[in-house]
C-alpha cells in the first residue's frame, strides 16, 4: 500500500495488470481519458502493466508514450537465446542450473529499460507509483516503491523460464503475476480506482510439453486473478477486463495497434461510471447520498 506521505490528493489511481503486450491497450484507454481532461493520481501496475504505466507515471502523454513503448517492447527482446539454457535442463548439475535459470538472454531488454526510463527513481517520478513482483524464495508479493526504476522494472516482469530472477533492494524478485496479477490491494482506500487486466487464454490443444505448461500456468493465474477481485471493493472501482476476439501472444508486437483501439474503447465503456465515482468522492462526506452502484465493465 502506499504510504501517506505519497499520496495524492482526488483524482483516481490506475492500476495496470499483467498481460504481456496485451497491457499496452492500457496506452489507447489514457488516450481517451486525456481527451476528457482526466489523468490518474498514482499509477501502479504488474509485469508488463508496470513498464507501460510506469511511463505514464514518469509524466508523459499517452501519444509519447506510445511511441516510447513500441521501441521497449519489440520482438527482437524475447529472440536472445541461452544457448547454455538448453544444456542446463538436459544436464542441469553439469551446467549448473539453479534459480537464476532463464531461456532467454536478458541484456537486451535491460537495455532498453535504461534507455526509456535511465537512472530515475521510483520516488522522485511525477506521479506515485509502485511496481508489483513476487518473492523468488518465499513467494510472497512485493510492492516496490522506491528505488532504481528500471531494477524494479525488470524484476516486476522476470516470468520463471523466460527471464531470470532479478535481485532488487536485497530480495530475489520473479514476476509479480505469479502472486498478485491485478494489485488492485495495494490502494488505500476510499481512493476510486480504474483497473486494466487480462486473464490468460488457455490453449485450445494440449499438443506440446509448453502447451500443457502454458494450461497450467493460465488455470493458476486466472484463479488468482479471480480471488483477489472477490476481495476487491466494488463501490469504488471500475474494472475493465477486455475480452479479446483473436488470440495474442505476450511478445506479439504486430497486435499493437488492435490492442490500443481496445484499449480505447474499454475507456470508452468506463467514462460515465469514472465520471460518477469521481463526483462522488469530490462531494463532501455529509453531502454524500448512497454513493454509486457497483459495477464492473468488460470491453
Amino acid at each position: 500500500m502506499f504510504s501517506p506521505h505519497t499520496r495524492a490528493s482526488g483524482g483516481f489511481t490506475l492500476v495496470l495488470g499483467s498481460g504481456g503486450v496485451k497491457s499496452i491497450a492500457s496506452l489507447g484507454l489514457m488516450q481517451v481519458l486525456e481527451r476528457e481532461g482526466l489523468r490518474p493520481a498514482r499509477v501502479v501496475g504488474c509485469s508488463a502493466g508496470a513498464i507501460f504505466g510506469a511511463l505514464l507515471a514518469c509524466g508523459l502523454r499517452a501519444e509519447e508514450a506510445i511511441e516510447r513503448a513500441t521501441r521497449l517492447w519489440s520482438p527482437e527482446v524475447t529472440r536472445q537465446r541461452r544457448l547454455l539454457a538448453w544444456l542446463q535442463i538436459a544436464a542441469p548439475r553439469l551446467a549448473g542450473f539453479d534459480a537464476q535459470f532463464a531461456m532467454r538472454d536478458d541484456r537486451l531488454i535491460n537495455a532498453r529499460l535504461h534507455e526509456a526510463f535511465g537512472n530515475q527513481r521510483i520516488e522522485n517520478l511525477p506521479l506515485p507509483f509502485a511496481a508489483q513482483a513476487t518473492c523468488a524464495r518465499s513467494g510472497a508479493g512485493v510492492l516496490l516503491r522506491e528505488g532504481s526504476l528500471t531494477s524494479a522494472l525488470r524484476a516486476s516482469m522476470a516470468l520463471p523460464f523466460l527471464f531470470a530472477a532479478h535481485s532488487h533492494a536485497g530480495q530475489l524478485l520473479v514476476d509479480g503475476s505469479l502472486s498478485d496479477p491485478l494489485p488492485l490491494a495495494a490502494v488505500p482506500g476510499p481512493e476510486v480506482v480504474l483497473a486494466l487486466g487480462f486473464r490468460v487464454p488457455r490453449p485450445r490443444q494440449l499438443s506440446s510439453a509448453s502447451r500443457l505448461a502454458t494450461q497450467i500456468t493460465a488455470t493458476l493465474s486466472n484463479n488468482l486473478l479471480d480471488s483477489q477481485l472477490q476481495r476487491a471493493d466494488a463501490a469504488r472501482t471500475v474494472l475493465l477486463l477486455p475480452e479479446l476476439d483473436r488470440r495474442v501472444g505476450l511478445f506479439d508486437t504486430a497486435a499493437m495497434p488492435y490492442l490500443l483501439q481496445l484499449g480505447r474503447e474499454a475507456a470508452q465503456a468506463a467514462l460515465p461510471r469514472l465520471h460518477a465515482l469521481l463526483r462522488a468522492q469530490s462531494q463532501p462526506p455529509a453531502e454524500r447520498r448512497g454513493g454509486v452502484a457497483p459495477l464492473y465493465l468488460a470491453a
